[in-house]
Parts: C-alpha cells; sequence; structure tokens
C-alpha cells in the first residue's frame, strides 16, 4: 500500500463500550478519502482489541484500511509512536495525520472538512469545532456549558480530542515525547495562523463529578507547566484569547450556577498541587 490515504490514529487503554461508537462514526464519513485507521491499544484489559477487530471487514468494505495493534506496554505516547511505525511500514508516512481519542463521536463530514482544509505544502493543524457530549451529573452539565463559553474554547482551534496536521506539520516533530500532554504539544507547534477550525463538530465527553473534574483540571495544568519547563520555544505559539474582568462577570451574571461550578474546580485545583497519577478526560 504506497498510494497517501487520510491517516487516523487512535490509541485506546480500554476503551470497550466506546471504540465501537467512535468506529462506526468514522465508517459513517461521507466526503473524506479513503482512511487508513489504526487503533494503537495499549495495556488493555477488556474487550477494546475484539470490538476493533470486529470492525475490520466493514472498513475494508467501504474502501478503508482498519488495523489494531495490541501492545501490553501502557502510555498513549508510546502508543502514538507504535502508530507511527505502522504507517510507515505500510507505505503512509507522508499521510496526513488525524489523532482520535477513542471515546470522540466525530459528526459525518468532520474528517472530509479537516481534510480538504489540509490539502496545502504549508504546514497547518486542523480541528473539528468541539462540542462537549451530554454530561449524566448536573455538575459537569453546569461546568462544561460555562467551560465552552470562554473565549480560549470558542473558536480558539482546541484539539481536545481530536486534531490532525497535514506531512509538512507531522514533520515539526518526531517521536512523541513522553509527556503529559500530547495534545498541546502538538497544537504548540503551529503557530495561531496555521491552526485552523472547521465547521464540522467532534462530540467529546467530560469526566463526571467535582472531584474527577478537579483531578483532570489538576493534570491539564501539570502539563502546560511541564511543557513550559521542557519547551519554552514553544510556549510563544499559545496565543489564548484573554479572558477580561468584563467578560467573566458578563458570563457569570448569564450562568451563576455554571460559574460557581468552574470556579470551584478553579479553586481546588490551586489548593493543592497535581500528582503524578495519569488521569482520564472523561
Amino acid at each position: 500500500m504506497t498510494d497517501s490515504r487520510l491517516a487516523v490514529i487512535i490509541p485506546a487503554n480500554n476503551e470497550a463500550g466506546y471504540i465501537t461508537p467512535c468506529l462506526e462514526a468514522l465508517l459513517a464519513q461521507i466526503t473524506c478519502p479513503p482512511m487508513v485507521v489504526v487503533v494503537s491499544a495499549n495495556a488493555c484489559t477488556d474487550g477494546t482489541v475484539t470490538e476493533t477487530q470486529a470492525q475490520t471487514a466493514r472498513f475494508a468494505a467501504l474502501g478503508h484500511t482498519l488495523i489494531c495493534i495490541d501492545s501490553p506496554e501502557g502510555g498513549k505516547t508510546a502508543a502514538l509512536d507504535r502508530a507511527e511505525a505502522a504507517l510507515v511500514e505500510m507505505g503512509q508516512g507522508a499521510a496526513p495525520r488525524v489523532y482520535l481519542d477513542a471515546d470522540v463521536i466525530c459528526d459525518t463530514d468532520l474528517l472530509g472538512q479537516v481534510a480538504r482544509a489540509l490539502a496545502a505544502d504549508a504546514p497547518l493543524y486542523a480541528t473539528g469545532t468541539l462540542c462537549v457530549a451530554p454530561a449524566q451529573s448536573r455538575f459537569t452539565r453546569l461546568y462544561a456549558r460555562f467551560w465552552q463559553s470562554l473565549p480560549f474554547v470558542k473558536g480558539g482551534a482546541v484539539g481536545a480530542g481530536f486534531f490532525a496536521v497535514n506531512a509538512s506539520g507531522r514533520a515539526r516533530w518526531g517521536g512523541f515525547p513522553r509527556i503529559i500532554s500530547d495534545d498541546t504539544f502538538v497544537r504548540l507547534n503551529f503557530a495561531p495562523h496555521e491552526r485552523i477550525e472547521v465547521p464540522a463538530r467532534y462530540h467529546w465527553p467530560m469526566i463526571e463529578g467535582f472531584a474527577a473534574l478537579t483531578r483532570v483540571r489538576r493534570r491539564q495544568d501539570a502539563g502546560v507547566t511541564e511543557l513550559a519547563a521542557l519547551y519554552p520555544e514553544l510556549m510563544g505559539n499559545e496565543a489564548k484569547a484573554p479572558l477580561t474582568r468584563a467578560h467573566l462577570l458578563r458570563l457569570a451574571a448569564r450562568m451563576p450556577f455554571g460559574f460557581a461550578a468552574y470556579m470551584a474546580v478553579h479553586l481546588a485545583v490551586r489548593l493543592k498541587p497535581a500528582g503524578k497519577d495519569w488521569s482520564r478526560g472523561r
């Protein structure tokens, strides 16, 4: 296989029940080029691999390729590197890359829009319009609604759970560094004018409840701190839209309970430093 397709990498750690809907959403894409999808299962002890392999024939019937790497070694960045190596072996080293979390659901026109956005020689990064999936807990629903209204999230090409780069963009780094925040690392390898957010949405689940949100937010902050220490040259690409006091007060007036939920997590994170334990984003 030497023709250049759209490569989709899905790292997966115990994603049974999530990986099948994720893959079915890829099968439902209506405007994307042929895909090579690599599910890089790492340290899975559930049915993730079996669920993935059950979809192989369906992908082939539509002209796509689905493979599953089953490794006992844990760690997301190592799983990403194994998937990258598999793509090179398949002759897809120059294919545009989509990096997708196993619990994310893509709208049917997302990959087609992303593929077209990346069709340039200049290095580019693309993502879809982030939509937080409906949460079960009231606290997470309140937090998510407020969070999605923040300037950085609205139109900021956040890329949490889904991002893509073209071939020249992928050449900006080699293997994935063993860091907390691989998605932020990739995003900050691109200047703001090189980052594109397409209109099509992807649905990203947020973790449930105050304690879990605090743990994940603390981990996210630690990831940014780690990046600033290891790759200070990348931080100039952050370019977050500022959250002014006036804007915050307007949001608080419109969503007082959401503001309370957001600030409760914010204050809890500040009161206790991050540990080294891994925290799933949902």
